[in-house]
């Protein structure tokens, strides 16, 4: 499973190969793949970092929908031409508290147009507890895609 995102990322690298595929953010943050469904969801892990927390001790919005968007990004390479992030509209359900290792965020393809591509995305604790949800839409550029 996570060999097959990886050897997409690599097909990609060679055809662009000044794109940085995984991106330098996703490295920052120690970013994971756990699961690929071929067209479908991709599953990547974050771990909580105690830099990533606001003054109350949970993790900042900000980084959330970083790591929403380290997930949906890839995604969206394996799935469609090249293409940017337009829109992303996150709603935070319960904070991250600084006691969770790690966040997982699953994306998954909800529609693709000739033009763009739209997902959503469910931000879990690591004992399964919905904290965000998400929907991210992005749109293809013309002149980059890939055969």
């Amino acid at each position: 499973m996570i060999e097959a995102i990886n050897k997409r990322i690599d097909e990609l690298k060679t055809k662009m190969p000044e794109m940085k595929l995984p991106p330098n953010i996703f490295l920052d943050m120690d970013g994971e793949f756990v699961e690929y469904i071929e067209g479908e969801s991709l599953t990547a892990r974050f771990p909580f970092k105690e830099r990533y927390e606001n003054p109350f001790g949970y993790m900042q919005g900000g980084i959330i929908v970083a790591a929403i968007d380290n997930t949906v990004s890839p995604l969206s390479y394996l799935v469609s031409p090249p293409n940017v992030t337009t829109h992303i509209n996150t709603t935070y359900i319960r904070p991250v508290k600084n006691t969770e290792k790690f966040i997982e965020v699953i994306a998954s393809v909800v529609e693709k147009t000739a033009n763009g591509i739209h997902f959503m995305a469910k931000v879990k604790s690591e004992r399964g507890k919905l904290l965000a949800t998400s929907t991210v839409s992005c749109s293809v550029i013309r002149s980059r895609q890939i055969k």
